[in-house]
């Protein structure tokens, strides 16, 4: 483990890593050296370290890594690694009619789900099966079983590369299926959100979150290294329905294979590249639009340079 770094002189709390391989961070177990990872303190450490940067330095910020895939040249610039450091979880307003969490941008969205239970609210309970932390849920207003982050969104919290932090309302955004967008002028990343849950059963929604957690494991291969759904639903249809349809379930290239079990999964079968999982994505898109004429976008974020 390295001693906490300087960088441009600047004095930082946190942890620095060199050439450091991404495999090791990401759902999928495949990718590259990123130059610089950093893992802060805490968000004052890295309003610090934003700062520290110089302004043409390209950076990313990831939680889990579960809807991530990094090319095998690695990533040039700086990757700060959200999870294990902005992990705050409070309830902070409670009243007859429910209760706002206060929820940073590391924790995973199944802790928020079971707090969210444990203090007798409902509403969260479809957070337990987003397989990655609150940062990435409202990037990509990620959602499931019907419900989507944004919907208990109350208000968020932002920093952008100068380390200055902003409060936000859904407003400033333009929200849709997998997609938000501030209506102006980036880049900020997210660091925080206020959930607005209304009062229940805790027991109900203990329930409903053991159901979910049935339900994924029933018809998703979490036995192997996969990030979720690899596209999009397209309006009206199914991505894993389209995919099946063109006879891809089961198909493979080197080391990754589209899921028998569900073929909106990639799984890594063991040795896999970020190549063999990216060619099999653009097969997957290429053969569903040659025989449907539908456009498959992926869900998944491919970052990095390829070898």
């Amino acid at each position: 483990m390295s001693e906490p770094g300087r960088i441009m002189d600047v004095k930082l709390r946190g942890e620095v890593r060199l050439n450091e391989l991404m495999r090791k961070h990401t759902s999928w177990r495949v990718g590259g050296a990123v130059d610089r990872l950093y893992i802060p303190a805490d968000i004052q450490d890295l309003a610090a370290f934003l700062r520290s940067l110089p302004v043409a330095e390209p950076v990313w910020m990831v939680g889990l890594g579960s809807n991530l895939l990094v090319r095998d040249g690695g990533v040039r610039g700086t990757l700060v690694l959200m999870h294990g450091a902005l992990k705050e979880l409070r309830l902070e307003r409670q009243d007859s009619a429910g209760a706002v969490i206060f929820a940073e941008a590391g924790v995973p969205g199944a802790k928020v789900a079971r707090f969210a239970a444990m203090h007798d609210l409902e509403g969260g309970e479809f957070l337990a099966g987003i397989p990655g932390t609150m940062g990435g849920a409202l990037a990509m207003n990620a959602g499931c079983y019907g419900r989507e982050t944004w919907e208990i969104v109350s208000a968020v919290r932002t920093i952008d590369r100068r380390g200055e932090l902003r409060d936000r309302g859904p407003a400033d955004y333009e929200i849709g299926y997998r997609h938000v967008v501030l209506r102006e002028n980036g880049p900020e990343w997210f660091v925080a959100a206020w959930l607005r849950l209304p009062a229940g059963s805790g027991q109900g929604s203990r329930r409903r979150i053991r159901d979910l957690l049935g339900r994924r494991v029933a018809s998703q291969p979490l036995n192997l290294p996969n990030a979720g759904s690899v596209f999009r639903n397209p309006a009206s249809d199914f991505a894993a329905r389209l995919i099946e349809s063109c006879g891809l379930k089961g198909r493979c290239i080197g080391g990754a294979m589209v899921s028998p079990k569900h073929s909106n999964f990639i799984v890594n079968t063991g040795g896999a590249t970020a190549a063999d999982i990216e060619a099999l994505i653009e097969l997957c898109a290429e053969t569903v639009y040659a025989r449907t004429g539908v456009r498959l976008e992926p869900e998944v974020r491919i970052i990095g340079e390829r070898p």
